[in-house]
């Protein structure tokens, strides 16, 4: 069972230069509240209340005048500083503290999550004892997305970035679960091309394992 979560709310935001250049893209308001609170109320849906959000260096104090510790939303909250923008899995290893042995839920600050019983899928996704599962959604352009294939079993059995030949035309969304190996494979990753870890390399430590599979988006 999944009770911790990390919310990776770095980034620097050039697709929203010039707002971002005075404030951080997470908590620039969307509808009627910062963006930060939508992958946080995912991670309260699935009945996480223990989270960890990790931040760019030098906003920590903006985050902290919205969301201080959640005690007002009855959860707990942490803070980690990024020294730089360094791909998905450095949230692991910033976390490491804070995730100890436990099984954890990872979720980017600036997805959105929505449909006919969520809670519920959410719910079951968190109850995860081992391997790691992926949300995926189907797309029109593939390409433009890291995608995964299933076998009938749900079993993930191929993983690609941004693929130039059709492979699939599930993309895997920002929202994920692993068990308490994360950290461990996270640390073995290289970086790639663009200097940053990857998550599809991460998810393919599990892939390899026989251990990554579709994780619930609706019923």
């Amino acid at each position: 069972m999944i009770k911790k979560g990390i919310i990776l709310a770095g980034g620097m935001g050039t697709r929203m230069s010039p707002l971002t250049k005075a404030v951080n893209k997470q908590l620039l308001p969307i509808h009627d509240k910062p963006l930060i609170f939508y992958p946080l109320s995912i991670l309260m849906l699935a009945n996480i209340k223990d989270i960890l959000i990790i931040v760019n260096k030098g906003q920590l104090d903006q985050y902290k005048k919205i969301l201080p510790n959640g005690d007002n939303l009855g959860i707990k909250i942490t803070y980690e500083e990024q020294e730089k923008p360094k791909g998905l899995p450095d949230a692991f290893i910033i976390g490491e503290k804070f995730i100890q042995n436990k099984n954890v839920a990872l979720i980017l600050g600036d997805n959105f999550f929505y449909g006919q019983n969520l809670s519920k899928n959410l719910n079951n996704n968190s109850k995860l004892n081992s391997g790691a599962k992926i949300l995926l959604y189907k797309v029109v352009k593939p390409e433009l997305f890291g995608v995964a294939k299933i076998n009938s079993q749900k079993k993930v059995v191929y993983i690609k970035e941004k693929p130039k030949k059709f492979i699939s035309d599930f993309a895997i969304t920002g929202l994920y679960f692993f068990d308490n190996n994360v950290v461990k494979y996270a640390k073995t990753l290289k970086p790639s091309k663009r200097k940053e870890l990857e998550i599809t390399d991460l998810l393919n430590k599990y892939r390899k394992r026989n251990k990554l599979n579709q994780g619930e988006a609706r019923s």
